[in-house]
């Protein structure tokens, strides 16, 4: 560990140290105090529900970085027309500050009756706020007394690994119910029941929604990445 009179901690896990050269700020930023047995890489996210879940379903063997844990406060735009367009979009923003491994994901709900929507726009459907009981009001809304329910959650990760960028994508499908139901999960898990259960993501724990859930099979597929790429040692597998 660096000991310097401008180390600033950001979290317990992480510190960086300022470098001003030729004018330029720099920050270096590095571990303190977890066990280096373990990669280090960012989700390009501080939304808790997230990093609660992703946690879960990485395990022990990645130290996971939040943007809060790297002092990273910045509102980063959500301005493209694709699920993946937004996802590199987030992770090359947070890569170009601080070089560190990272990835990003997006999320969309798409429901057949309404032509895919609300799609890339789904956490802003109701509006710039991210309401999730608007957003769901506003879907059920629309929906009406219609039928045909048929829906599919899809999340895009985009992952920065050594420079080099990867995509990996979970789909799962289902149907819109006519009311919410469970206090679990967020966004629109309350009206969501996947294909063969009973029960809405929001009715599910947090173990059994990570069996099936599209944040879950895209998230395994990175999982998979990484494992077969990086080895305790911090020697990449070749």
């Amino acid at each position: 560990m660096r000991h310097a009179k401008n180390l600033k901690e950001t979290s317990p896990n992480v510190a960086y140290n300022i470098n001003r050269s030729k004018g330029k700020t720099i920050f270096e930023y590095f571990c303190t105090g977890i066990d280096h047995m373990f990669m280090q890489i960012i989700f390009a996210t501080n939304n808790e529900n997230k990093i609660r879940e992703i946690r879960n379903i990485l395990g022990d063997s990645f130290t996971l970085l939040s943007l809060s844990d790297i002092n990273m406060k910045e509102d980063i735009p959500e301005n493209e027309p694709t699920l993946e367009g937004n996802a590199l979009h987030k992770a090359r923003f947070i890569y170009d500050a601080v070089k560190m491994n990272v990835f990003a994901d997006d999320t969309g709900l798409e429901i057949e009756a309404l032509g895919g929507l609300p799609g890339v726009n789904s956490a802003r459907f109701a509006g710039e706020n991210k309401d999730s009981q608007a957003n769901i009001e506003k879907v059920l809304s629309m929906l009406g007394t219609g039928k045909n329910r048929n829906a599919k959650f899809r999340t895009v990760i985009a992952l920065i690994f050594n420079g080099k960028e990867y995509l990996f994508e979970g789909i799962v499908t289902g149907t819109i119910i006519n009311d919410k139901r469970g206090k679990e999960g967020f966004g629109y898990d309350p009206v969501f029941v996947p294909e063969g259960k009973n029960l809405t993501f929001a009715e599910m724990e947090l173990d059994e929604k990570n069996t099936i859930s599209h944040r879950a099979r895209a998230f395994e597929k990175l999982k998979s990445f990484l494992s077969r790429h990086y080895m305790p040692d911090n020697k990449e597998v070749i």
